[in-house]
């Protein structure tokens, strides 16, 4: 390994704070960058939204040359290095998505030393030309991520990440760094070994995400218990998981005939229809995405306030991945999972194609486990830990359907052998609701037909409904003393431990849950703080227009978190906006003003607000207006000195649209600018006629009215002079 090499002079926590955002780090993540700088390999298992990303996002911004990430989720891509790039990171991404002309432009500036961070699926690093090409420029390290997909013990195993076996032998002096938020001890190991990483330095995160409420439910009415859902959380953003892409397809249909904002995601549409749906979820344009279980979403969304896996998962890997889209933010949220167990046959119908012996069994563990999850009357959070190996110590996690719930341990004995001595008397040749038929005595064609009207038990249970029934059935299951057995039609048989309970004198004890004890609570740790909420409104939907001008998801402006703590502290200065969380200098410059500004302006219209007196501000050690008056004066002189925009953002390392940010300012100050040199006369006076025609200062009218022939950045130029006289 190669020692360290930094292009910047900042120190780890000065980036962290002036690039980012952030007064400090998360667990982990410190000792990750460390390690990283220190030109050691690493290996780190961290749940999602534990911010992985900034642990190879703030190395690279210190490092010299370019970071080139590894990623298999392609439409995941563009909102990182949008991301990335609002926060003053020179990045860019190679994917198919591309045209030729776009990635001959982003190798341009791989080859002139000018970006940070470089994104790449696992396929483009097979290429031999391109390995070629990263020999030929300093690489300052590799990431990894979602580097379970390397292991064939772990749920998305990937051929193509075969060949990042080859990094450390073919880049021996480039640390390496795996990311992965799902593997057990034993992916873990094939991930390491099958990396080549070079004595890693290991961190194993914890997996219990105390922000989210695990929830089971009985598949009974879909529908109507999804829509109970959306209704509790309207107009926030949710995932609803399904098993096939008919069944996506009819969800979201559904939910648009009851009036909410939803729309399909899957393998079966084209990528140009997933592209478009997946960012009118980002944009907050729909709430609600549904989308299959197997062709998963690569979504960055850090508000995402509940998941729910309306179909059994093939394995917990799967699920847990799937949740933890939820709650990114660390706000409260949702994970429900309906169950029922006719969706085993289904997976298992699949299973069974694979013509693979271990991987079927290894599949068929996977289902079980799964299934086991779903069923028994334990603590959700206490099962998914220990899945992971890691060992939950609290008696009540507070925060599932278990924990909260009313939990009464009843002796179900009598009906157990009811149940199971319906089974026997009819040869252990039939299914879960037939039996349940028999014991409350329907009177329909098909019993009368096998006479099973005629057997000792058929209605000895008409006393209880089906769905006590149904409990019975589950917990016999559950407790492994009935099985299933069969694919598209399963069949019931005892078990030998059902044996002894039907014949002997085992008592079998369930588990009755009667619903929360009261409200339910807000998972451990994930309420947000009490904030303004209509100040919250208005804030969302400055950002909204924010990212619409910008054509980047409004998350990526500001997070949700964000615009919380604005609307705790009401900063109304630059330095008072410095000191929330999540506004590094990149973002100040580009929208404190905006922000402020709004702020200001509500606080005027409601007087009797006063911002509470705990809140004190830590002021970065230069003022942020001194250091925002300061870079504006250097793309001023830049900018005087015949350079152009592009020129001056590449030379400073800064975002285009933060020097025409800049330019708008020193606009707006009356400085002297030749405006032709940024834009032609004649596209300035059509481009004027045209808002003086829509009476509207508002940009994205304007975009769509000249097919993409005017940018975002032109028209905004066009603007300030009309607001300041010159056009």
């Amino acid at each position: 390994m190669g020692e360290k090499s930094v292009k910047n002079t900042f120190p780890v926590f000065d980036t962290l704070k002036k690039v980012f955002g952030f007064q400090s780090f998360r667990p982990n993540q410190e000792e990750i960058i460390q390690s990283i700088l220190d030109g050691k390999d690493v290996f780190a298992v961290m749940p999602t939204g534990g911010g992985k990303s900034l642990c190879y996002q703030l190395p690279a911004k210190i490092m010299k040359g370019t970071a080139v990430v590894i990623s298999p989720l392609i439409s995941l891509m563009k909102d990182q290095v949008d991301a990335a790039v609002e926060n003053g990171i020179s990045a860019a991404f190679i994917n198919s998505s591309l045209t030729s002309k776009e990635t001959a432009s982003v190798f341009h500036s791989l080859r002139n030393n000018s970006l940070d961070l470089l994104y790449i699926a696992p396929e483009r690093f097979a290429m031999p030309n391109f390995i070629e090409t990263l020999k030929a420029v300093p690489i300052s390290l590799f990431a990894i991520d979602e580097a379970h997909c390397i292991s064939e013990w772990g749920h998305d195993f990937r051929p193509d990440y075969l060949s990042l076996s080859n990094i450390t032998e073919t880049f021996p002096q480039v640390p390496v760094a795996a990311f992965t938020a799902t593997a057990t001890q034993r992916v873990q190991n094939d991930i390491i070994s099958k990396t080549g990483l070079r004595s890693p330095f290991t961190v194993r995160a914890s997996f219990n995400r105390g922000n989210l409420f695990y929830r089971v439910e009985s598949k009974q009415e879909l529908m109507t218990q999804v829509l109970d859902i959306l209704r509790k959380y309207a107009g926030e953003p949710g995932i609803i998981y399904r098993t096939t892409r008919d069944s996506v397809a009819a969800m979201a249909d559904m939910l648009t005939e009851s009036g909410i904002k939803a729309l399909p995601y899957h393998a079966g549409l084209s990528q140009e229809e997933r592209k478009k749906n997946q960012e009118a979820f980002n944009r907050d344009e729909v709430h609600v995405m549904t989308a299959t279980i197997a062709f998963g979403m690569g979504i960055d969304k850090s508000n995402v306030r509940f998941v729910i896996h309306a179909d059994l998962p093939k394995n917990i890997e799967g699920y847990y991945q799937e949740t933890g889209r939820s709650g990114r933010d660390g706000g409260p949220a949702e994970c429900v999972l309906f169950f029922g167990r006719g969706d085993i046959p289904k997976i298992k119908y699949f299973i069974d194609q694979t013509p693979d012996d271990r991987e079927r069994a290894v599949a068929m563990e996977k289902l079980n486990q799964m299934v086991k999850y779903a069923s028994h009357n334990v603590c959700r959070r206490r099962q998914l830990l220990e899945y992971f190996g890691e060992d939950y110590k609290d008696e009540n996690c507070g925060a599932c359907d278990i924990c909260t719930g009313t939990v009464d341990k009843i002796d179900v004995t009598t009906d157990a052998r009811i149940f199971m001595s319906a089974m026997s008397r009819t040869g252990q040749r039939f299914g879960i609701m037939h039996i349940i038929d028999i014991v409350t005595g329907a009177d329909s064609k098909r019993i009368r037909e096998l006479e099973h009207d005629k057997i000792k038990t058929y209605g000895a249970g008409r006393d209880k409904d089906k769905h006590h029934w149904r409990f019975i059935a589950d917990e016999l299951l559950a407790q492994d003393v009935i099985s299933q057995d069969g694919d598209r039609y399963p069949v019931l048989k005892l078990t030998e431990k059902g044996k002894r309970a039907l014949f002997g004198s085992e008592n079998i004890s369930a588990l009755k849950r009667e619903g929360p004890k009261k409200k339910q609570r807000a998972a451990r740790g994930g309420a947000f703080e009490s904030y303004d909420k209509v100040l919250f409104e208005k804030l969302r939907v400055l950002r909204k227009g924010l990212a619409d001008e910008q054509k980047v998801p409004p998350f990526i402006i500001f997070s949700d978190k964000t615009l919380h703590e604005m609307c705790r502290r009401y900063p109304a200065s630059l330095p008072e906006m410095a000191g929330i969380s999540g506004v590094g200098n990149a973002k100040l410059e580009r929208y404190g003003e905006d922000f402020i500004r709004s702020i200001k302006t509500y606080l005027n219209e409601n007087p009797d607000i006063s911002v509470p007196a705990e809140y004190s501000y830590d002021n970065p050690a230069k003022p942020a207006d001194k250091i925002k008056g300061e870079t504006i004066e250097k793309t001023y002189a830049l900018f005087s000195q015949g350079m152009s925009v592009e020129e001056i953002a590449r030379a400073r390392n800064l975002a285009q649209s933060t020097i025409t940010g800049h330019i708008e300012q020193l606009i707006m100050d009356g400085r002297g600018l030749d405006i032709d040199r940024l834009i032609e006369p004649q596209k300035r006076e059509d481009i004027g006629k045209l808002f003086l025609t829509l009476q509207s200062w508002q940009l994205t009218p304007v975009i769509e009215h000249f097919k993409g022939t005017v940018s975002y950045e032109e028209a905004k130029l066009v603007r300030v002079c009309m607001r300041r006289g010159h056009g």
